[in-house]
């Protein structure tokens, strides 16, 4: 338990608490998880940062996807 916690940290969520914005406080922890794993793996020479640069571009298109998904920050939102 105590090294799931170490591996894949999550920190409580402060905003409106809203399943949509549940959801997405989700997908963004694991979008920074996930950077930071590539991140990691470019510094140590594992991966191009060709590569790098790549995988955080599809992992950013995704979060953006599911941002539009969830209708959050959308006009209609606001309402």
């Amino acid at each position: 338990m105590n090294q799931s916690k170490f591996l894949y940290p999550r920190s409580r969520y402060r905003g409106k608490c809203k399943p949509e914005y549940l959801v997405f406080n989700a997908n963004l922890q694991e979008f920074t998880q996930r950077v930071s794993y590539i991140s990691a793996l470019q510094t140590g020479g594992k991966i191009s940062a060709e590569q790098a640069y790549q995988d955080i571009k599809c992992l950013w298109k995704q979060l953006k996807h599911s941002k539009q998904q969830l209708g959050i920050g959308t006009a209609t939102e606001q309402l």
